[in-house]
Formats: structure tokens, sequence, C-alpha cells
């Protein structure tokens, strides 16, 4: 016991020396796109996130992308949306990390509940990643940029995926970390991030859960059905809107970041920093994700992780 408190007080004194040192304790703003080399001096390399201006004002999306413009160019093309009852997909509900019902429906019928022509039970929300944007709205492509020039300069390569991102304000990102490093482009509305840096992980509680699905009855009532032929998930237990100290009391050493990202804003969101995301309604939303670095950083984290483990935080 005595160990195990010798190395908790190790990872209190190392977070907070981190947000003392490394600047986590806020999040800057950039006028303008950095030059390649300035990305990975002042904001890569240090994995640090910032909100860049004026990155996005030479797409036609930004002016082009009306609910009126994506009806006309994708019409009543069937695309995948996810369906929850109470807009957390991908989290934990009734001591089960649940995903959301995967529909396919027509796109045309996707903007008439944006846009409350009708008003199916359940929360929607185009979230398929795996490069949805190219995989299922080609359509669009062309109001974008099919990558950041002076990210993959910086990073020497192209995203692995660009997503496309649409749906209502109920629906909400779960707290979670990815190996991605992370361009978020928000092209209208508002998203909501609340951050926390990867040195935070002794203060983030996970936990294992049976994975299971939401489906949908067709009286319109939600059943959740385990997928009992796959392994435990883990994933993070804590709601970063309403925490339970009670519950999660080491979650109080942590300094979470309140960020917004504005149309025409764009978040660069580093790999391995957990974030929860909310969106005013019908916020439309590009992102592109690019591998993560497996150097010393990582390393780095996964011995965070261990150690957090040992001391019962997991």
């Amino acid at each position: 016991m005595a160990e195990e408190g010798t190395v908790w007080k190790c990872l209190r004194d190392f977070s907070e020396e981190v947000r003392e040192l490394h600047g986590t304790d806020g999040v800057s703003s950039l006028e303008k796109p950095p030059s390649p080399l300035q990305f990975h001096r002042e904001w890569l390399c240090p994995n640090r996130p910032c909100i860049i201006q004026n990155a996005l004002n030479h797409w036609p999306a930004l002016q082009k992308w009306t609910f009126y413009y994506l009806r006309k160019c994708v019409g009543s093309k069937p695309v995948s949306v996810a369906v929850t009852p109470n807009g957390y997909a991908d989290a934990v509900y009734d001591n089960k990390f649940v995903m959301p019902e995967e529909r396919t429906m027509n796109f045309s019928d996707f903007l008439d509940i944006l846009e409350k022509r009708t008003t199916p039970p359940g929360v929607f929300y185009i979230q398929k990643q795996c490069s949805n944007l190219t995989e299922e709205f080609p359509e669009l492509i062309g109001d974008v940029e099919s990558h950041i020039p002076w990210m993959s300069e910086a990073l020497g390569k192209r995203p692995d995926a660009v997503n496309f991102w649409l749906g209502e304000s109920a629906a909400i990102t779960s707290l979670h970390k990815d190996h991605y490093e992370n361009l978020y482009c928000v092209i209208s509305g508002e998203k909501h991030f609340i951050l926390h840096p990867p040195s935070d992980r002794p203060f983030i509680p996970y936990e294992t859960y049976q994975p299971a699905t939401y489906k949908v009855n067709e009286d319109g009532t939600f059943e959740v059905k385990d997928q009992e032929s796959t392994d435990k998930v883990p994933w993070i237990s804590v709601d970063p809107l309403e925490p339970d100290l009670s519950l999660y009391p080491a979650y109080r050493e942590t300094q979470p970041l309140h960020v917004t990202v504005k149309a025409g804003e764009m978040l660069y969101l580093p790999s391995l920093w957990f974030h929860h995301v909310r969106q005013s309604h019908g916020c439309i939303a590009v992102n592109y994700w690019y591998d993560m670095e497996y150097d010393i950083k990582y390393h780095y984290f996964q011995l965070l992780d261990s150690l957090t483990k040992r001391v019962g935080n997991s």
C-alpha cells in the first residue's frame, strides 16, 4: 500500500508539472494556418492543441453547404446513420458499452428529421468514420480539400481518413481518445469540446464492459442486444458533463479544457488527447485523421497507463 501511495503521488506530481510547464492549461488560437515547420515545432511535437483561424476561407463548402444544397447534391442516396435513444453512440449505458443502430436511409429522409419535417423516435447522427466523406459523399469532395497541405507536409503523409459529420444537437460523443492527429473543421454551427491531455490518464477511469448495440423495434422502442461473441471493451466510464465524484474521486484532480470551435475554424486535436464532443443542431463538420507516429510519446503514454492500472485507477 505504501508503494502504491508513492506511485500515486508521483502520478499526481507528473500531471501537475505537465500542466504548468507544457502549456496544457489552455488552447491557443492562431490567426492563420502555420507553416509546416512551425506546426511541427510548436504544436505537433509538443502534442498541444490549437484553434486555427482562416484555414478554411477558400473552401466552397463554407458558402455552399446549406441543407438545400446538400439535399440537391446528395438527394435520396442511401447513407449510413447512427440511431440511439439518448444521443450517446459508443458509450456506457446500463453497465454495457452500447453502440448505435447503424441504419441505412435516404439522405433526404435524414435531412427531413433534422428539419423537423418528420419526428421518428431516437437521435440521428451521421458519424460513420472510415473516411465516410470519400466513401459515401463523393459528390461533396470538391467543396473541401482532400487533405490539408501544410499538415501533410509536416507529417510526410496523407490522411488515413476524411470524415463527414452532421446530426442533431442531442447527439453526443462520449469521452475517449484516438490514435490520430486530428484536424477538425467546422463548416456551419458549433462544436463544443471538453479536452484532457494524456497526462490526465491517472485520473480518468477505464472499465471493461460487455459490448452491445441498440435495436429499434417496430413500435419505436429501443432495446439493447448483447454481442455475445466479442470480447469486453475498455471504455471511459465518467461523464465529464456530470462527473460522479463519489464514484470517481480521482477525476477531481483534472482541469478539463472547454473549447468551442465555430464555423470556419479548425481545431488541431493531438493524438492521445481525451475528448468529449457536443454540437449545435445541424452542425456540419469535416475532420482529417492522420495516423500518429508510434514514437517515444506513445511509449511514455503506455508506461503512464500501466502505472495507473497498477495503483488501481484503471
